[in-house]
Formats: structure tokens, C-alpha cells, sequence
């Protein structure tokens, strides 16, 4: 029986004990108080009508004042009785079937299904939306389902684990099934989707490495570890920080490419504005955008000053960008490259692996003495973080598992010293900026790298990196066709930028303001997911097929 069931029957039970001892009282109270000799009937009609607040009209024979207080009871406990199925029962009842219900199917074809929902998939979701691709939430959380629901997106409630669950979101014609629950349930909905759609890519995160394996044998066709990548994705950001080399790119043609390029604390752009360089003129090195204490800016102002957490989207040919990229880098007056690591974890674990292949020198702190850590104590303690040289050091990678210690630690590290690096791991997104202002220079968010693994895992698209939600897109523009890039004004409607045009086995690089598009002709585009979102609007762009 339900918690509802239940409350009324007891209720129901209360409610009729209290009458029947009422109507007892009553009877024998005014046969001895008042001489009255009364039915039980009788005296249940009175008592009904005390707790209905009906009246008794000219019956009120009380002369006694026992009988009085008696009654007196009896009218209280009555309206009280009475009253209070308004919040149990009535309430309840009428918020009920006024409350909006969550979808219980949906008929889409070719769409994703998300079985759970995190943070992560709300990247995921917003990669989706950039490539016009259809996606619906399945949770047997009602609750979830509904307030997901409410803000406008496909959600359906049913149990990503039974047949039923998932053909209400019509799995058998879905590109893909991403599974978000906990590794055992993970497990469960994999089988079910390979009883019900062998053919569905089924995709998977795992929590703990070790039952990978498993989750493989119980179907899933990819299954990703968020955590080591996000630990190699900082690890790379540190060997780029310290060494002279450009970071990851995207190459455009044979000889075009867009990279990012932090700006260190010191180097020649360290306080400089956008107007300073010549970042903005036409030929050459050209800014995309840049991301500020994490927040990309598609379109900057050229008075925007840049600084050391600032980072340079730019575009051109690689011996352009390698002459620039010296301008970004500060002098080193440390005689020698040292990476501090605090948090000795996954993520940790494997910053120090990439390190050690890349043969820098690091030092590892943790609060448990176990082997490959080299400083045992707390990263938000100066006196630790001073033992593991940080003064000295290069850079900090603080790889902690808990968003508030990192913020802590962050302060400390910066307080210790004013030069070094610091990378950081953020488990919540919103995070990003409170470690930014505490003097991070870089920050990578766990949610935002499991997305965007998802988003390339699907979609097979061409981005930036796993940290920064920058799509890089090659694709035609319908209609845009006989329009000149001045005349589209792509960049002033959607905030994309059009960097270079494949046409036919030629690329031309950095398009000027009166190139026009033709038929055929594959533009490439850079935005942030929102504003290729817009750009496929504009230009006419539907969604890849799976």
C-alpha cells in the first residue's frame, strides 16, 4: 500500500475513534449532569453535527459545567479533525491533477537517448543542439523528468532499465544511447538496449576503472573514463605552459591552423589590450576569440586587456604562429623546469605519468602516504606546498577531488608565489570562476571534458579541445550561396567567425570581407556550441545524419 494510502487509513481510524468516544461521553454526560436521557443515535447526531460545524439550532439544554466544557472540547476537536484533511488530503489531491505531468513516450528517429542526467550531459546536450541533432532524457526520477521537462527539454520518466522504459523513447531508431546511472545500472541498461537494439551504438562513462571491462562485456560499444582524460588534458596544458612548442591544434589546409595560446604572467601581452597587437588587422596571425577567466568572447573589444589567465584563440600558418607564440611565453628565470602535483587520485596519477614521459620533473603531494607520492600532507597548507618546492616551481597542478579545498588551495599556492602556474580540476562548472578569482590561470571542469568526449564520440566533430566548448566546423552554407562575407555578416549575427573556405582541393585561408560563396564551397567555421547553433540556423545547415 502507499504512504497516501496508508495516511487515510489511518485517519479514517482516527477519525472514528474520536466520534465514538464522543458519542459515549455525550450520551452518559447528560443522563447524569443533566438528566436527559438520550439514544446513542441521538448522540452521535450531535457529535456529527459539532465536527461538520452545522449547529445545533434551538437544541442547546447545557446547564451544567461539565457538559459545557465538554462540548466546548468536542467543537475544537471537531473543526480540528475536520480541517486538517485540507492539507493531507484536499491539497494534495488538487496540486495533483493540477500539476503538469512529464512526457511518458516520444516519437523521434535518429535522436540520442540519454538514459540518467548529470552535469556533463548538459554539455553533451548543448553539442547536440549545435549540430540540430535531437536528443531526450530518460529518468525514472520523476521529479527530475518534470523539472527538465519544464525547462524545455525532451524528457521522458520511465525506467532506463525495463523494455518498456526504453521503447517509450523509441530506442530501436536512435543513433545512440548514451548511459549515465552508476556503473551496475550502466550494466543492466546496456543489456536491455542490446536485447532491443543490437544495432544502437550504446556508450557508457565508467566511475571506477576496474569494471570497464565488464561494461564492455555486458554490450557498451564505447566506454569512457573522464578522468584520465581530463588528467591528460591538464598535463598537456602544463607541458605547453613550460615549454616553447605550440599546444594541440586544428589544421585548416596544409598550412593554416587555429591554436590556443595562454598568455603568461610576464610576457610581453601580460597587461596589454587587443588594440596593442596585431591580433586584429587583416594577414598574419588573427585573434578568433579568447577566453577570459574561462568565459570565451567570440567578437572581443579591442580595449580588453589581456592577462594571465587570459587565453588567445588564433588562427594562421604555423611558422606565423610559432614567430608570434613567443610573445605569449614569459622569461625563465627558474633555471629549470619543476610541476608540483597535489592529489595523487586518478586524475592526479595520470597528470604524473604524462609528466614522467615528457620527462619533467615532478613532484607529488598527497594527504596519504602511499607509493609515487613524494610530500605526504595537505595541499591548502602553505608549509606543504612550500616543502614540495613551489616557490620554485613551474607550475601546480592541483588535481584534488573536492571543489572547496581546491579554492583554498588555490589562494595558498598563489599567495606562495606570484609566478608559478596554476592548473586547475574542478568537478562543478560553476566552480570555474570562484577558482578563477582566487588566481587560477587555468581551469578544467570534470563535466565539461565527459561531454565533450561524449559530443566527439557521437558526432565524430571536429573541436577545439575536451576543455573549452569551441567548435571547429567545416560545412556548407546553402544560404549563404552568392553572398559576400560582408554581406552575410556572420560574425556580427551568430558571434562565429569564417576563418577559411575549402573550395573544390583548394583552401583559402582568412577570406576578406567581399569573398563570396558559392555552390559547393565548405566554410570553416569557429564559435562557441551556441553560436554554431545560430550559424547552422543562418546558413541554412541541417543536422549529419547518424
Amino acid at each position: 500500500m502507499s504512504r497516501q494510502g496508508r495516511r487515510v487509513l489511518a485517519y479514517a481510524g482516527l477519525l472514528a475513534a474520536v466520534a465514538a468516544t464522543y458519542t459515549v461521553a455525550f450520551k452518559h454526560g447528560m443522563a447524569f449532569f443533566e438528566g436527559d436521557e438520550l439514544t446513542y443515535v441521538e448522540s452521535l447526531q450531535f457529535v456529527g453535527q459539532t465536527f461538520t460545524t452545522t449547529g445545533y439550532g434551538e437544541y442547546a439544554p447545557w446547564t451544567s459545567n461539565v457538559m459545557l466544557i465538554t462540548v466546548v472540547v468536542m467543537q475544537l476537536s471537531g473543526v480540528f479533525l475536520i480541517f486538517l484533511t485540507l492539507p493531507l488530503f484536499v491539497v494534495p489531491w488538487i496540486e495533483e491533477r493540477l500539476e503538469v505531468e512529464p512526457p511518458r513516450s516520444v516519437d523521434l528517429e535518429g535522436h540520442v537517448v540519454i538514459c540518467g542526467f548529470g552535469a556533463r550531459d548538459e554539455t553533451l546536450a548543448a553539442e547536440l543542439d549545435a549540430q540540430g541533432v535531437e536528443y531526450v532524457v530518460l529518468t525514472d526520477d520523476r521529479e527530475t523528468a518534470l523539472s527538465l521537462y519544464e525547462d524545455g527539454w525532451q524528457a521522458v520518466h520511465g525506467d532506463p532499465e525495463t523494455e518498456r522504459g526504453l521503447e517509450r523513447v523509441n530506442v530501436a531508431d536512435a543513433r545512440t544511447v548514451v548511459l549515465d546511472e552508476s556503473d551496475e545500472r550502466n550494466a543492466t541498461i546496456a543489456l536491455t538496449v542490446g536485447d532491443l537494439a543490437p544495432d544502437v551504438q550504446t556508450v557508457c562513462f565508467v566511475e571506477d576503472p576496474s569494471l570497464a571491462e565488464y561494461l564492455r562485456y555486458a554490450g557498451a560499444d564505447r566506454v569512457l573514463g573522464p578522468r584520465e582524460i581530463l588528467g591528460r588534458s591538464l598535463a598537456r596544458n602544463v607541458t605547453t605552459t613550460i615549454s616553447s612548442r605550440l599546444g594541440d591544434a586544428v589544421e585548416i589546409g596544409e598550412d593554416f591552423e587555429i591554436v590556443e595560446m595562454p598568455v603568461q604572467y610576464g610576457s610581453d601581452l601580460d597587461g596589454a589590450t587587443l588594440g596593442d597587437t596585431d591580433l586584429l588587422e587583416p594577414g598574419g596571425v588573427n585573434a578568433v576569440g579568447a577566453w577570459f577567466a574561462g568565459e570565451f568572447v567570440g567578437s572581443p573589444d579591442p580595449d580588453r586587456e589581456l592577462t594571465r589567465n587570459t587565453v588567445l584563440l588564433v588562427a594562421g600558418r604555423e611558422d606565423e604562429l610559432e614567430a608570434f607564440e613567443g610573445r605569449t611565453l614569459a622569461p625563465d628565470e627558474r633555471g629549470g623546469e619543476h610541476v608540483v602535483v597535489a592529489g595523487y587520485g586518478e586524475v592526479g596519477s595520470t597528470v604524473r605519468e604524462v609528466l614522467d614521459e615528457e620527462d619533467i620533473d615532478t613532484t607529488v603531494v598527497d594527504v596519504e602516504d602511499r607509493p609515487g607520492v613524494d610530500v605526504v600532507g595537505d595541499a591548502t597548507e602553505g608549509g606543504t606546498l612550500r616543502s614540495a618546492g613551489i616557490e620554485d616551481a613551474t607550475a601546480l597542478v592541483l588535481a584534488l577531488g573536492d571543489d572547496t579545498s581546491t579554492v583554498f588551495a588555490t589562494l595558498v599556492a598563489r599567495e606562495a608565489s606570484e609566478r608559478v602556474e596554476i592548473l586547475c580540476r574542478a568537478n562543478d562548472t560553476e566552480s570555474a570562476r570562484k577558482l578563477y578569482a582566487a588566481g587560477a590561470d587555468y581551469v578544467l571542469s570534470l563535466a565539461t571534458v565527459a561531454g565533450r568526449m561524449l559530443a566527439q564520440t557521437i558526432l565524430d566533430e571536429d573541436v577545439m579541445a575536451l576543455d573549452k566548448q569551441i567548435d571547429v566546423v567545416r560545412t556548407e552554407a546553402p544560404a549563404l550561396v552568392g553572398q559576400t562575407l560582408a554581406e552575410a555578416d556572420v560574425r556580427a549575427r551568430t558571434g562565429c567567425t569564417v576563418v577559411a573556405v575549402q573550395r573544390g582541393g583548394e583552401v583559402v585561408s582568412q577570406p576578406d570581407a567581399s569573398f563570396r560563396v558559392r555552390d559547393g564551397d565548405a566554410l570553416v567555421v569557429v564559435g562557441a556550441d551556441a553560436d554554431v547553433a545560430q550559424f547552422n540556423e543562418l546558413a541554412g545547415v541541417h543536422a549529419t545524419p547518424p
